[in-house]
């Protein structure tokens, strides 16, 4: 009897506590998760300190920078070749303080950057309408999407001959051989955008009622917008190889002087410091505009979509 005493006592001990302690351990379970997921979120949101975000993004490009400065130096030092192919660092150096000392440095880049900028500004306005055409009506795709694609891989340089002959040696011809290199990145990004657009938000769009400019500019253009970034980065850089390119051939002295020309210039000095001055600058102003106007668009666009930690 007193084992047939206990077993009930066992079973009514475990019995009523299998449902409420049950219950107990699932809120617990989602009270753990719910404060995981807020602690999650208070860690993504943290913001490093600023010495933390020198040393995570600055001090990985300036390292690089003092190695390519190292090995230059050492190439010199050992004179694998002559000095007036291959000049020291601290010539070139002395070339960008003569510029400085003149007070034509910053006219020089001043020149080239705001031919470069309003330029590439003008093909963004021509080349998104183009791309939502191409994009959405299928007999202009067909027509001109192979052309598009051609001239997004025709060189740039090959437009200035033609742009002299047809407008003479001035900005405008500057700004034709621009808008001839960037349009088609430009147009082609948007395409690629919105043929990765999932078809729902198209329909969401019509839904209610967006449709026409109004779903273009609300739904199409937003969804397709990593896509058209890209287009708009690529753009950009087509639009001041092309610059360059043009600046490099036509010489006039109501163009100015931009890096182009001053590359150029040096270039009939026989004057390789000032070249490779030319070309520092040049890859400077061009790594400039991406960290300054492109990256940070970019993160923004990756971080609203959840792609990228807040924080970052």
């Amino acid at each position: 009897m007193a084992s047939t005493d206990t077993a009930p006592v066992a079973l009514d001990k475990d019995a009523p506590g299998d449902a409420p302690g049950g219950a107990s351990d699932s809120a617990s379970d989602s009270a753990d998760v719910g404060a995981g997921l807020d602690a999650l979120d208070s860690v993504t949101a943290q913001r490093g300190s600023l010495g933390e975000a020198l040393r995570q993004k600055a001090l990985p490009p300036l390292i690089g920078v003092l190695v390519v400065l190292a090995l230059w130096q050492g190439a010199y030092s050992l004179h694998l070749t002559s000095s007036y192919k291959l000049p020291s660092p601290a010539a070139v150096w002395h070339s960008l303080q003569d510029l400085w000392y003149q007070g034509t440095l910053f006219s020089i880049i001043w020149t080239s950057v705001w031919r470069g900028l309003s330029g590439f500004l003008l093909a963004v306005v021509i080349g998104t309408p183009i791309g939502l055409v191409v994009a959405r009506v299928k007999p202009v795709r067909t027509a001109i999407g192979p052309v598009l694609q051609g001239l997004q891989s025709l060189p740039s340089v090959a437009w200035v001959p033609a742009a002299v002959i047809w407008l003479g040696i001035n900005d405008q011809m500057m700004y034709a051989v621009i808008l001839l290199g960037a349009v088609p990145s430009i147009a082609n990004g948007l395409v690629a955008g919105i043929d990765q657009v999932p078809p729902l938000f198209l329909r969401a769009g019509r839904t209610i009622g967006a449709t026409g400019l109004t779903g273009a500019r609300h739904v199409l253009i937003p969804a397709a917008l990593p896509g058209y970034l890209a287009g708009l980065k690529q753009g950009w850089a087509f639009a001041w190889r092309s610059l360059m390119a043009a600046e490099l051939v036509a010489s006039s002295p109501d163009l100015g002087r931009g890096l182009g020309r001053f590359l150029e210039d040096q270039r009939e000095f026989s004057d390789m410091s000032g070249v490779l001055l030319g070309i520092i600058l040049i890859l400077f102003v061009g790594i400039a505009i991406e960290l300054l106007v492109f990256t940070p668009v970019e993160r923004r666009v990756l971080r609203n979509r959840g792609l990228l930690a807040s924080g970052k």
